[in-house]
Formats: C-alpha cells, sequence, structure tokens
C-alpha cells in the first residue's frame, strides 16, 4: 500500500537532516540508504510491506535535501548521524535496514547507541574485509564524469531505463530514484535540474570507503542484537564497480548473532532490482525480534 510520507527537518552533528515519516504501527523501521542515493529510494520496499508499518528514512548528509557541506566526508560521520537521528526520535528496539554505504552507517548507529535498535537488517553492506582497510580508494573518474544536469527527472529516468546496472531495477524504483535524486538547479540553469548527490560529494565518498579509519570491527564486536547479512552473489562485470559484493563474505561471523544470506541471482542494488523481495526479509526480521 503506497503511503506518503511526512518530512521534516533535524539537526544533528551541526548538518540539517531531511527526514521521512511513514506513521503507523508496531516496532518502528530505519532505513539508511546506499551512496548517491536519497531517502525517497525506499517508497516502493515500505509500499510492499503488510500492514502500515512505522517507517522513518533520512537523507544522509550529501545527499537529498540534506545539507551539503564541502567534501571531504568520512564514513564514521554517516554512522554518528544514524545514531544521532535514532536519538531525535526517540527510537528504542527498531529495526535499522541499511543498503551499502547505509548498511555500515547504520552498524555504527547501533554501536553508538544500542538501545535505539533491536536488531539489524544489511543489504550488502559496505563492509570489507579486515585486511582491505588501507585505503584511499583512487578508482573514481565513474562518479566525477556522472552526469549532473538533466532537463526533467523523465529525461533521466529514460536515459537509465535501458542500460546497466538501471535495467534491472524495479521501474518503479528507478522513477523515485530520479524524481528525488533531483533538486532544482536554481539561477543559471535555466530551469535545468541537478543531481542531489554532486559528484564531488559521492566521489568524496567513494575515496574514504576503504581508508583505515572506516574500519568499524571494533564497534562490531560490541553489538549484541541480531543481524542478518544478506551479501549479492550475481557478478555482472568484472569493470564494474558494482559487479560483486563489496560485503566480507564471513562478515556475518563478526558479530555475536550474525546470521548470512547470500542471493545468487541479485547484484549490489538488492533493493533496486527487488523491492518486494527487500519488503520480506524485513517482515521477516520483524517476526524474529
Amino acid at each position: 500500500m503506497h503511503r506518503t510520507p511526512e518530512e521534516s527537518h533535524v539537526l544533528v552533528n551541526g548538518i540539517e537532516i531531511a527526514l521521512w515519516e511513514w506513521p503507523g504501527e508496531g516496532r518502528p523501521v530505519l532505513f539508511c540508504h546506499a551512496a548517491g542515493f536519497h531517502a525517497r529510494i525506499w517508497d516502493q520496499v515500505i509500499a510492499r510491506l503488510p500492514g502500515t508499518p512505522h517507517c522513518y528514512a533520512f537523507d544522509a548528509r550529501g545527499h537529498g535535501r540534506s545539507s551539503k557541506p564541502a567534501p571531504p566526508y568520512f564514513w564514521r560521520d554517516f554512522g554518528a548521524d544514524a545514531a544521532a537521528v535514532a536519538g531525535c526520535l526517540g527510537l528504542s528496539g527498531a529495526l535499522g535496514v541499511g543498503h551499502s554505504l547505509g548498511g555500515h552507517a547504520v552498524t555504527l548507529g547501533a554501536a553508538l547507541r544500542p538501545s535505539a535498535f533491536a536488531g539489524l537488517l544489511l543489504l550488502d553492506p559496505v563492509i570489507r574485509s579486515k585486511d582491505q582497510y588501507r585505503g584511499p580508494w583512487t578508482q573514481l573518474a565513474f562518479v566525477t564524469k556522472r552526469r549532473k544536469r538533466w532537463r526533467s527527472p523523465e529525461e533521466m529516468f529514460e536515459s537509465f531505463a535501458s542500460r546497466p546496472p538501471f535495467d534491472a531495477w524495479d521501474s518503479g524504483v528507478l522513477r523515485d530514484y530520479c524524481h528525488y535524486g533531483l533538486v532544482p538547479g536554481g539561477a543559471g540553469y535555466g530551469g535545468d535540474y541537478i543531481l542531489a548527490c554532486p559528484p564531488d560529494v559521492e566521489a568524496s565518498i567513494y575515496e574514504a570507503s576503504p581508508a583505515v579509519e572506516s574500519n568499524i570491527y571494533p564497534e562490531i564486536a560490541t553489538i549484541t542484537i541480531p543481524v542478518q547479512v544478506v551479501r549479492a552473489g550475481r557478478f555482472r562485470d568484472p569493470a564494474n564497480l558494482m559487479g560483486s559484493s563489496p560485503t566480507a563474505p564471513d562478515l556475518a561471523a563478526s558479530f555475536a548473532h550474525g546470521t548470512d544470506t547470500c542471493l545468487q541471482e541479485h547484484s549490489h542494488f538488492i533493493p533496486m532490482e527487488s523491492p518486494q523481495l527487500t519488503a520480506k526479509l524485513i517482515e521477516d526480521a520483524l517476526t524474529l525480534l
């Protein structure tokens, strides 16, 4: 069932965060999105959840309608923001759901504010093997060359719909990605739109991904709640950064109560390719808490 979320803004760690709430019943669910995305990427997943669960999603710093300080961007800041947002909401016993960067963020957030979460569902989180935190990552050309300016969200959708990896996405998710991933360009753009996550911000995030400071295994060791790690199993293209999973294959074993699932037919973009499957994973996770 499609529900229209309520938008608000909160100030955390000196950053204005755009927050979206789907009021409902039962255990709350907090969603954290991937780098270059936005909170509304979860709309199609939330629409497929049974009943009317109480859901929250927020635009990470540098994304969507949230503040966009100049680079550099550090991964630990995203986790600190997730913890602070949970605090502002007064969350207790929530399910944290995170994809990619969002998986890293909600994991650190749960370590920093353990009372807020009763469980975590990590969808192909960018939590690498310990020996890979040597950083920085330098293969940034595909991000810095990303087209920034579009005439409309529809133009962006039509451009992306037939090319990978977007051709494997649910069409509703792709439309949301384009509609909420652009903002009016303002003066000097002639009515055109620009990316809500500027390419230099996204590039800074990728650069810091394997940095020594991004290693959160010490914090993972303190997490005692159930954690389900869902990894992508499909290999698309060795030249494609998202061709294979960035998640450490043995990540689940690093949690006190971790379980591992490998989805052989999915790429890194699990929630985009199958919002229905993602909703079922969330439903199952809630049932176990």
